[in-house]
């Protein structure tokens, strides 16, 4: 569990003067961290942190030895080309860097002039997976999504009876989790029209989006040792956006009995930056559910949890045709805002139920939140759910519309946390792009 402290304070300020500026995403009281090089470059990759537009280089920074301590060691364990290391340490090392960086980075800082050269800008690097994932689990915790899917195809029984009981997952494909600004081809799979009498291999024609976060797992359990929920956010390194495209048509002919294999296993995209439970601290909102609901089995309850146990991170999705960004390499249309205070299930309840049954986390996991609609038709976090089902097609600018995905549309996820009092933090950009089918 995460208090605020200092790092929070609205008022500190930073001698990177690009953290200032309006609407960063990365001011010093953010501080996430990615894995980078320097673009074009055969530069090994190591950890780094966002401050404005640079990246203090923790691989450079590292053999400066500033910090000391638990400090230090989570450094060097930064530095390196994954941050495993650094995740498995736990939450006091995590915040022991957090705290020094802050302190470096303030105005007026001594280590400044050491600081200073180990900043890289951000727009001279590429990125990679922040972290080595060994497995990853995708849930299902927004009952406005769950809802509106089951709609369309169960109309007078869309929620499934254990859904306010349990919290749903299935497991994903590691290996296809790519970094925010990788493209991926359309999939191919298996496809059934309902009249038809034998299925035929195609290319997805409803190919969609699902706006999620991502949560990647730190401190490991071991084999046949659940966590408690009182314990499980210490288990939780921080937070990205993540994509998992959809391939509906495949999804609809393959999902029975089993649940979804081709139709999700092509690509995830995820984020660079992963913003820290920490940092995330002022955010907390009271974890509620609808009057009349059941209340979560008490293995998934914690006073923490109701009080503050649900984060209000605002999301948006944004969409870009071929004709747009023709026009101008910058336009897009907004076609989704929602936020994730409106999830059914929390970070912790997705951690303790996943190792209740004696599932041993690592650290690297990445657990994906699903897709993450809100109570009104505009905060639909997939196509599916924002054209019916491809009966209403989206009106873009300029004339275009869309049901599902064409070929090099781009799709960019956007996140942010605001609130009176503190400073404005975000999550950076998940941006993927459509490309052809590479059909047998």
């Amino acid at each position: 569990m995460t208090t605020l402290n200092e790092t929070h304070d609205a008022q500190l300020r930073s001698w990177v003067a690009s953290a200032h500026a309006t609407g960063t995403d990365f001011p010093i009281q953010n501080l996430p961290l990615a894995v980078f090089r320097r673009r074009g470059s055969t530069e090994p990759l190591r950890g780094g942190v966002a401050i404005g537009d640079q990246i203090v280089d923790l691989a450079e920074l590292a053999q400066a030895r500033p910090f000391s301590g638990r400090a230090a060691e989570a450094l060097a364990a930064g530095s390196q080309g994954t941050l495993n290391a650094l995740m498995a340490l736990g939450p006091a090392h995590w915040s022991a860097l957090r705290l020094a960086l802050s302190r470096a980075l303030r105005e007026g800082a001594y280590e400044q002039a050491v600081m200073q050269v180990c900043l890289v800008p951000q727009a001279q690097v590429e990125y990679a997976l922040p972290a080595r994932i060994g497995d990853y689990t995708d849930f299902y915790t927004s009952i406005y999504h769950a809802t509106n899917v089951g709609r369309l195809f169960r109309p007078d029984n869309p929620l499934m009876p254990n859904y306010k009981w349990v919290p749903i997952g299935y497991h994903g494909r590691a290996s296809s989790v790519v970094i925010s600004g990788q493209n991926f081809a359309r999939p191919c799979g298996q496809l059934k029209a309902p009249d038809a009498a034998a299925p035929v291999l195609g290319a997805s024609r409803r190919l969609d989006i699902e706006l999620e976060l991502g949560v990647f797992i730190g401190q490991a359990n071991a084999l046949g040792e659940p966590v408690p929920m009182a314990e499980a956010e210490d288990h939780v390194f921080g937070i990205c956006l993540l994509n998992d495209w959809s391939a509906r048509d495949i999804q609809g002919w393959e999902y029975q009995p089993l649940g979804p294999f081709l139709s999700k296993n092509f690509a995830t995209t995820i984020s660079p930056w992963i913003v820290t439970l920490e940092a995330l601290a002022p955010y907390r909102v009271a974890f509620e559910r609808p009057a009349g609901d059941p209340a979560p089995l008490p293995y998934l309850d914690s006073a923490h949890n109701q009080s503050a146990g649900a984060f209000d991170i605002q999301l948006s999705v944004g969409l870009q045709t071929p004709r747009m960004r023709a026009q101008d390499a910058r336009a897009e249309a907004t076609i989704c805002r929602t936020s994730y205070r409106h999830a059914y299930w929390t970070v912790a309840q997705m951690v303790t139920h996943h190792s209740v049954g004696g599932c041993n986390l690592q650290p690297g996991d990445l657990l994906g939140t699903g897709t993450l609609s809100g109570p009104t038709p505009d905060q639909a976090g997939a196509l599916l759910e924002l054209t019916t089902g491809g009966k209403h097609p989206i009106q873009l600018p300029g004339g275009e519309a869309r049901t599902f995905l064409e070929d090099g549309d781009a799709v960019v996820l956007r996140g942010w946390c605001e609130k009176a009092g503190h400073a404005r933090i975000g999550f950076g950009e998940c941006r993927g792009q459509v490309l052809p089918a590479r059909m047998l």
